[in-house]
């Protein structure tokens, strides 16, 4: 996305799918009531997202496995400035 000339232009991507899917993708959109656009957008920045927090998960499990350190219930709302 850019401005030119005070008005915002929107990228856009080409996707080459057989027929079938062209149908599914087309159907599914309007069962939903959304554009083809959105429901593409959306699809694809769910899957980076989710592939974001499962990179994120895994390297979390690595450095608890390299140095676990577990605290109680109180200990984290404490920590967490819930103490009452």
């Amino acid at each position: 996305m850019y401005i030119q000339g005070g008005i915002i232009i929107m990228n856009t991507i080409n996707l080459r799918i057989n027929d079938e899917d062209n149908k599914l993708v087309r159907d599914y959109a309007k069962a939903n009531n959304m554009t083809i656009s959105d429901l593409v957008r959306n699809s694809v920045l769910e899957k980076i997202e989710e592939e974001i927090d499962l990179k994120l998960y895994n390297q979390a499990m690595k450095e608890h496995k390299e140095n676990p350190q577990d605290i109680s219930f109180d200990e984290m709302m404490i920590d967490l400035g819930f103490n009452g």
